[in-house]
């Protein structure tokens, strides 16, 4: 008498193992889509010849607003009085209520998306109005804090995506060790 085959039990045990994979991924594909700064007014690295009088972040996805947060600080490192964020779909705002003189800006920014997780980031700008008589802003040589440092946090992977690693470990290793047990009681 010859013993059945295992094949067919071994099919059905990689569609399961397939159906089960892609249960776990789907759900958790839009912790890996992290949101992105998509522009900015003023403009990464613009060189403006008037100060704004707001600054206008867009990002690919919608904001929370209860966790955005939008800093301006000059090139001594101090932070210039704004308002507070005001948020609308994918798009966080401050008025700046302080005078700009010419100089450097750096707009640091700490948001968190409709995926949970934390996305920081910052970058320059330059005042250089013609007609502006106030004194440049110049940079000083003190350890003051920069105001990427103000809005920092975690960014790490979000938590979708360990549970997601975690589960999908767990049934590899029990698939794994059921294929292992199972040629080890067909050899016998």
């Amino acid at each position: 008498m010859t013993a059945p085959s295992s094949r067919p039990t071994a099919v059905r045990l990689g569609a399961a193992v397939l159906a089960a994979v892609v249960a776990l991924l789907i759900p958790v594909s839009p912790a890996w889509a992290h949101n992105t700064l998509r522009s900015a007014a003023p403009a990464q690295e613009s060189t403006l010849s008037s100060a704004p009088t707001e600054i206008v972040l867009e990002f690919v996805e919608r904001l929370d607003p209860t966790f955005t947060t939008i800093v301006l600080t000059d090139a001594a490192k101090r932070k210039v009085p704004t308002g507070d964020p005001v948020v609308g779909g994918a798009k966080g705002s401050v008025q700046v209520t302080g005078a700009l003189p010419n100089g450097t800006y750096t707009v640091a920014y700490r948001v968190v998306s409709t995926d949970g997780h934390p996305v920081q980031g910052s970058y320059p700008f330059t005042v250089a109005d013609p007609n502006s008589s106030a004194a440049p802003i110049v940079g000083t040589t003190t350890d003051a804090p920069s105001a990427a440092a103000s809005v920092q946090g975690d960014d790490g992977p979000g938590t979708g995506v360990l549970v997601a690693g975690g589960a999908l470990a767990a049934v590899v290793v029990v698939v794994v060790g059921g294929l292992l047990l199972r040629r080890r009681a067909n050899r016998r």
